[in-house]
């Protein structure tokens, strides 16, 4: 069966389960893919936890920038951790099935997550604009109190946004057969399921997203661009190579996230594929979240000379 309804009486049923099909194409495969994800879940979180406890450990990283820096890391393990364990458990198991009351937690959390990134990324390119632009008022502009209230409105603002458009989304009726094309409960397959009139949903779904993606979305394009603006008038080569890897590890961290979230969410209904869906989901979910701790050690100065002094002196 792919779907489980407990009946009431001849005309009303209610809806108790859904069935994720994503991956029952891949029986012969579903093993390796599970140590495939496995591995790479393991590596997140631990990835992430070390990014933690590095800025935690080392003095000369307790400022703004790694403050937003252990948000992120955190968010990212909360993230993955919303999908990847019960993708996992599906991978082995028969009857791949959440309850409704579990779908709706999953995309709570997912959803929540993935908005309050948005912001946060947003909020950290403001951080490089203040430290690039103006240097001289850096220290003053991102204060502790400043820090803590741009990462606590990135966490409210997901929060409220995700908790309505979610309830929204339950308020639907469902009917079957329910089959989720997917391996999680992301907006747009769950909203296909629906048996009623979605299109309110679906103007509102494009309208957050074209607020909420969007709207931090350029606030990132606007400070990249007044912060190459100013590398560009910096006098000495130095000085310029030196300004822009402060950044550099934020930007490729954005356009990865970016990338698929806007492909994802702002595609038109006609245009939209469930493998192709699936296919970016698992960049978002899998993937991402682990470049982003591999992208923030390699790609910054200040992170591995940390990261080598901690493991020095742990030697000694």
């Amino acid at each position: 069966m792919s779907y489980k309804k407990e009946e009431l009486n001849e005309s009303q049923t209610v809806l108790t389960e859904f069935t994720f099909v994503a991956f029952s194409y891949l029986q012969e495969l579903q093993v390796l893919l599970f140590l495939v994800f496995l591995l790479i879940y393991l590596l997140t979180i631990m990835g992430n936890i070390v990014i933690i406890l590095l800025i935690k450990l080392s003095p000369s990283l307790h400022t703004p920038m790694y403050f937003f820096l252990v948000n992120l890391s955190f968010l990212e393990m909360c993230y993955t951790t919303s999908v990847v364990p019960q993708m996992l458990v599906h991978l082995l198991v028969e009857h791949k099935s959440i309850s409704i009351v579990g779908c709706a937690a999953q995309m709570y959390v997912f959803t929540i997550l993935g908005l309050t990134e948005c912001c946060l990324l947003a909020t950290m390119a403001y951080d490089r604009y203040v430290a690039i632009c103006h240097p001289l008022q850096y220290t003053l502009i991102m204060s502790s109190r400043v820090c803590v209230c741009l990462a606590a409105a990135s966490w409210v603002t997901g929060f409220l946004v995700e908790t309505a458009q979610t309830t929204w989304i339950f308020t639907l009726p469902f009917c079957g057969p329910q089959q989720i094309h997917h391996f999680f409960c992301d907006i747009l397959p769950v909203v296909n399921l629906a048996c009623a009139d979605t299109s309110m949903n679906e103007i509102t779904l494009f309208g957050v997203s074209m607020l909420f993606i969007m709207g931090p979305f350029l606030l990132i394009l606007v400070s990249y661009v007044r912060i190459i603006s100013t590398i560009l008038k910096m006098p000495s080569a130095e000085s310029r190579h030196k300004a822009f890897s402060t950044c550099s590890a934020h930007l490729m961290v954005v356009t990865l996230f970016f990338g698929t979230a806007l492909f994802t969410y702002l595609q038109p209904r006609s245009s939209y594929s469930p493998n192709t869906d699936k296919m970016i989901s698992l960049m978002y979910t899998v993937v991402t979240p682990l470049l982003n701790p591999v992208i923030y050690t390699l790609r910054n100065k200040e992170v591995k000379g940390a990261l080598k002094k901690t493991m020095a002196s742990s030697d000694n």
